[in-house]
């Protein structure tokens, strides 16, 4: 046995486990949710709770939704329009969240926070109490960007990256032992071999900038703000929180729970790596 898969045998014995949910796993170039894949992520996050982890989701989406309904072709890239999207769209993810975890009899609370919720002392506090309160009771917190109220945190240089670095200050707030990132790659990738062909990465345990020049900034014009490097970004954050992170693909049936049970999946970002 290999490093790296001991290092997968302690996953399993996480306790509080966040689990973010990028636009593009659950959703169709269109914006329009994917609604297939959405239940089969929310029967696995079930899955865990069942089994006593404490859950909690970051979702991204609502924006994508949005523009679905109205029939727009690429991300607005003015504050209001953005914020018009949210409105239509955070209301139709949400009863997808709800109707889904219902069918496992799970109670799911909405939480959504902005930039400036999280840099104030005293919202951080009634945050991380509600948090906790909603655990307590077994309900699983369903946590989005709230970008119907956001102002200057919405725009690119303030944003929260598709809730990458939103799931990364959760870690922190609740003091999480897992995070896994889902994205539409199997974890990240690099070139390997003579023919330079793109393979996963099993395990980081270093971050310099030939990590990052590995990655690709998003396509301008997407339905998402997300790419791997704002998951790289997010990840050793959380890393050096103290948190272990997984990188995973979120369109691959089952990974949450062959993630929780050790199996080797995505790119496993250790808590220990500065």
């Amino acid at each position: 046995m290999n490093i790296e898969q001991r290092y997968r045998e302690f996953l399993p014995e996480s306790r509080r486990v966040i689990v973010k949910i990028g636009t593009r796993v659950i959703a169709q170039a269109s914006g329009r949710p994917d609604l297939e894949r959405l239940r089969s992520i929310v029967r696995q996050l079930a899955a865990l709770h069942k089994r006593g982890y404490q859950v909690l989701v970051v979702t991204s989406g609502a924006i994508g939704a949005g523009m679905e309904i109205l029939g727009l072709k690429q991300r607005p890239k003015e504050v209001p329009d953005l914020q018009m999207c949210a409105a239509v769209g955070q209301a139709r993810l949400m009863t997808h969240y709800e109707t889904f975890f219902a069918e496992e009899k799970i109670i799911t609370g909405q939480v959504l926070l902005t930039h400036a919720d999280l840099q104030h002392r005293i919202r951080i506090a009634n945050i991380r109490r509600s948090l906790e309160h909603l655990m307590r009771a077994g309900v699983i917190p369903v946590i989005n960007e709230n970008d119907v109220v956001a102002d200057e945190e919405i725009k690119a240089d303030l944003s929260l990256g598709d809730n990458d670095f939103l799931a990364s200050l959760i870690v922190k707030l609740v003091r999480a032992d897992l995070l896994v990132l889902l994205s539409t790659v199997d974890g990240v990738l690099a070139p390997t071999g003579p023919d330079k062909a793109m393979q996963r990465i099993p395990c980081i345990e270093q971050f310099d900038q030939k990590l990052f020049d590995l990655v690709m900034p998003p396509v301008e014009g997407g339905i998402s703000k997300g790419g791997m490097d704002s998951k790289l970004t997010a990840a050793q954050a959380a890393a050096k929180a103290g948190c272990t992170v997984v990188i995973a693909n979120g369109r691959q049936d089952d990974v949450l729970t062959d993630c929780l049970e050790g199996k080797d999946v995505g790119t496993l970002i250790l808590s220990s790596v500065l």
